[in-house]
């Protein structure tokens, strides 16, 4: 009986040795992440994110954030404009930014889905549908 206890005994060591490890390990890799204390999260429900499908020659109106917008190209091909400037090719990886009640529009490219990436703050204000001439540049 003593032969089988014993055994058994070791292996709950063992774990519980290896539960500690994990435990404390974990709590080390977490605090390592950031120098000079824990950032806080702030608890706001104004910044909204969003992940959108836009088919080709798909876009939205022109339109304008209280705050912000922040889009990004994370598949696919797209555009984007300011009202007044210039087209601009939404590609991935490349962040797009609309400050407080600038107006602006984007979606997919003519030949192209484009899966975009929103970070936005504040009421939308939604205004007229993108013409065709400004939708292609021209």
């Amino acid at each position: 009986m003593m032969e089988y206890t014993r055994p058994r005994l070791l292996s709950m060591l063992v774990l519980i040795i290896a539960g500690l490890g994990v435990l404390f390990l974990g709590r080390a890799q977490s605090q390592s992440n950031f120098v000079g204390g824990d950032p806080t999260r702030s608890a706001t429900s104004n910044v909204r994110t969003s992940e959108l499908r836009f088919e080709a020659g798909s876009r939205s109106n022109w339109h304008s954030h209280g705050n912000f917008q922040v889009i990004m190209a994370e598949e696919g091909r797209g555009r984007t404009q300011k009202r007044g400037e210039p087209l601009q090719e939404m590609l991935p990886g490349v962040a797009h930014f609309a400050p407080r009640g600038v107006v602006h529009w984007h979606g997919a490219a003519p030949d192209s889905y484009l899966v975009q990436l929103t970070i936005s703050s504040g009421e939308t204000s939604w205004f007229e549908p993108v013409s065709d001439e400004d939708y292609l540049g021209q």
